[in-house]
């Protein structure tokens, strides 16, 4: 993936994250901060950073990035891992600040970061693409859950969140009252819309991606099976929070996993990802997948993390995905 006829000149990079200790610290829950980063993923990049001799910032998340800015702070790029706390917009915070400033940075820009973050607005660009994607309904009220038209079963979640957040075997519902009563109880604990959606029975895969536009490729399709300890419902918080009891990860080839590659592929080009991510796919009871959902700014833990993982089992290294990382983001700056 990675060639040394690619190797960059030297730079000042800075990295900006969301430390998890830093919130628990500060009282917020082990789920509130489910998605930010460990201290483990930074020192994992920063090494990675300058082995391949780059000079390394460690920046911090967005409070701490205004104060650096405030100061003169400037870098010829960014590595950008900040995934924010509070909003549908809490991804693209970051990126949208940088480019204010006219600091390039990794990843997705703050358009898709923020569609990517709203399941709806993901799904209906899946659409746009010519990308299955099961039925939808997105509900803001109790009224709206129960005018909902979908047949059962139905799976719920909230509209906003990311590492399995909200997800549990009772998402899965299969009548009228229960629709209620669930979309009850993620709107109280959310505060945020609720995804209602056809319920997909079928294999799951998550597709790793590298590259922007026309350069971007598939890493890899891996699919995620459950074991008899698994919550049951799919890849729920539980099940993520405990993947290597519950959870077993294969690479896989077969003409299903290769059309769900394919169907990722298109919809990252036509939502613009850039760099890196993945692309979540599910099939339906016939066997053919569909779009789940996009993550822009997926994450990077080496060991624990999805994308890592899945470039684990397909012979692909921690320092060739980082690398790989940073070179597509430096051929689309100045």
């Amino acid at each position: 993936m990675f060639s040394s006829d690619e190797r960059l000149t030297p730079l000042l990079i800075g990295i900006t994250y969301d430390l998890r200790t830093e919130y628990l610290a500060a009282g917020y829950s082990m789920e509130d901060t489910a998605e930010l980063d460990s201290v483990e993923t930074i020192d994992a990049i920063e090494t990675v950073l300058r082995n391949l001799g780059h000079e390394t910032e460690r920046i911090g998340n967005m409070g701490q990035l205004l104060l650096r800015l405030a100061r003169g702070g400037r870098w010829q790029l960014v590595f950008n891992m900040a995934e924010g706390l509070w909003g549908a917009d809490r991804e693209a915070r970051v990126p949208a600040l940088l480019e204010a400033r006219g600091v390039p940075c990794t990843f997705s820009d703050a358009l898709l970061l923020t569609a990517g973050m709203h399941k709806g607005k993901s799904k209906q660009l899946a659409r746009r693409a010519g990308v299955r994607t099961a039925d939808f309904e997105v509900v803001e009220t109790l009224a709206e859950a129960e005018r909902c038209r979908l047949s059962m079963p139905l799976f719920v979640k909230p509209v906003s969140e990311g590492s399995s957040k909200g997800i549990t075997a009772a998402n899965v519902v299969t009548d009228r009252q229960e629709l209620i009563r669930r979309c009850a109880a993620l709107l109280e604990r959310y505060r945020q819309p609720v995804i209602v959606e056809a319920y997909l029975p079928g294999r799951e895969f998550t597709v790793g991606l590298v590259g922007t536009g026309e350069r971007a490729r598939v890493l890899g399709v891996m699919e995620i099976l459950y074991g008899s300890g698994a919550e049951a419902g799919g890849y729920t918080y539980a099940n993520k929070a405990n993947f290597k009891a519950c959870v077993r990860y294969e690479l896989v080839t077969d003409g299903t996993a290769l059309m769900a590659g394919a169907m990722a592929l298109q919809a990252w080009r036509f939502m613009g990802g850039r760099d890196a991510g993945r692309v979540d796919m599910r099939c339906d009871a016939n066997g053919d997948p569909h779009f789940l959902e996009v993550n822009p700014l997926a994450g990077l833990h080496p060991d624990s993390s999805d994308l890592p993982i899945l470039c684990r089992l397909a012979g692909i290294g921690y320092e060739e995905l980082i690398a790989s990382i940073l070179s597509s983001a430096c051929r689309r700056t100045p």
